[in-house]
């Protein structure tokens, strides 16, 4: 069941998502001071106490004049948040007093019917409160004054939501998955998140850069609720800088990757892979995510090139990913997306399992029979003790031995490839730790 939705609504610039940040106690939507920012409706579930919770929604700015032609789809995402909202915060800022545009938002307000709380921001200091009697012109009652930035007013304001709201609240079950969609510029992220959603959830435009949050979209999919990420697509690091909008979306994407259980790494299928989709894979690498590689717009491949060729490509440009399933889809004809979704429940699935220690350890003295380690030069010669599986997601193995020195990487590499045939996470990414067992031990076990 969906969670009802607290909409927060205003002109730009007036810290609308500061206001999400300090509510939900955690930096969620990018602040800065450029206006236009937030471009799609980012959300974050909100306790209202007793194990309840709303959605509380960010938007763009209404009467924004988007630098990229966006104003109209910015816009759109406003009036889809108010259509479904059950409650508005209004935003307006105290230092700039009441402006032409408040009066548009609240003329906007009034022909929705829609219960509203109007919020007076940037009340840093009780000094300024004063200037906040203007407000009662706009025809919301007394406003509720709040800074965002120091949390002043914040447990006031949580309160009125409670009494306004607090009645619809619901239990929120936990999804199945968290889905990370990431890939470059144009790649097709929002076209896939809202084709999932079964409306459009995000602006999806020609503009390279349109998404700039990490926007969490809760689809379904048969009796299975799940999270899918939507994030900024990435370009070369080196065209960033440390105080952009895009460096933020960028770091905003690795921390998708890293909350998320399945990551999608979206491929343009149209353009050549490149630098930006190799940092990527490396990330997901680091961050042992279990990820599909997803060839988005196959359609228009056509003749050009097979399956079983693309992904030969795709091994040779990605060799460190050679474990992970490809999936061949279309996000804008709606080609084998719910197979790809499940193919990522699969991966979960994989990344949740546990094996007995008996059955880790006969794969272990299978793969040893097959080829033990070679001793390197000046080193004691390596030997294998015993293994055991520590933790789930990622799936991670110990293996006890002499001198954990001893093993080359490439070894590692074969006895995961090995390990991969013969336990029950083929598809996902494995972390191998080895450890260092007690002399007095060295005797028992097995040897390579």
């Amino acid at each position: 069941m969906a969670l009802p939705t607290v909409a927060i609504v205003g002109r730009p610039n007036v810290g609308k998502s500061s206001l999400l940040n300090c509510l939900a106690g955690r930096t969620i939507s990018i602040v800065d001071p450029t206006a236009g920012v937030t471009r799609d409706r980012v959300s974050t579930p909100l306790p209202l106490g007793d194990d309840v919770y709303v959605e509380l929604v960010d938007t763009g700015g209404l009467g924004i004049e988007d630098a990229d032609n966006l104003t109209e789809h910015v816009e759109t995402q406003i009036l889809y948040a108010m259509a479904e909202a059950r409650l508005v915060l209004f935003v307006v800022d105290v230092a700039a007093g009441v402006l032409p545009l408040d009066k548009k938002v609240a003329e906007l307000l009034r022909k929705q019917e829609l219960p509203v709380i109007l919020v007076v921001n940037k009340c840093d200091t009780p000094t300024q409160d004063a200037l906040a009697g203007e407000f009662h012109q706009l025809g919301f009652g007394a406003p509720v004054l709040v800074s965002a930035e120091h949390k002043r007013g914040r447990d006031n304001l949580l309160e009125l939501i409670t009494q306004a709201i607090g009645h619809a609240a619901e239990p929120m079950g936990e999804p199945v998955i968290k889905l990370a969609i990431v890939g470059k510029r144009n790649a097709g992220k929002s076209t896939f998140i809202n084709a999932l959603a079964g409306q459009e959830r995000v602006i999806v435009s020609e503009t390279p850069g349109t998404t700039r949050d990490s926007v969490d979209v809760r689809f379904t999919l048969g009796d299975a609720e799940m999270i899918a990420i939507d994030t900024a697509g990435v370009r070369k690091k080196r065209r960033m800088t440390s105080d952009n909008i895009e460096y933020y979306g960028y770091h905003r994407a690795q921390r998708s990757i890293r909350r998320a259980d399945v990551t999608l790494l979206l491929i343009d299928a149209t353009v050549p892979l490149g630098q930006v989709d190799k940092e990527l894979a490396g990330y997901i690498i680091e961050e042992f995510a279990p990820v599909i590689i997803a060839v988005n717009k196959w359609d228009l491949v056509g003749e050009r090139a097979t399956q079983e060729d693309y992904a030969d490509y795709i091994g040779q440009m990605l060799p460190h990913l050679a474990f992970a399933p490809i999936s061949f889809v279309s996000a804008a004809e709606g080609l084998n997306l719910s197979e790809t979704v499940r193919l990522a429940q699969h991966l979960h699935a994989q990344a949740s399992t546990r094996v007995s220690t008996g059955v880790l350890n006969r794969a272990v003295e299978e793969v040893l029979a097959l080829r033990g380690p070679s001793q390197k030069r000046g080193r004691r010669r390596p030997r294998v003790y015993y293994a055991t599986q520590v933790d789930i997601c990622p799936p991670t193995l110990v293996l006890f031995v002499n001198d954990p020195d001893c093993f080359t990487g490439a070894w590692q590499r074969f006895l995961l490839n090995e390990l991969r045939e013969r336990l029950p996470f083929p598809e996902v990414p494995i972390r191998l730790l080895f450890r260092r067992r007690n002399r007095r031990d060295e005797n028992h076990g097995s040897g390579a």
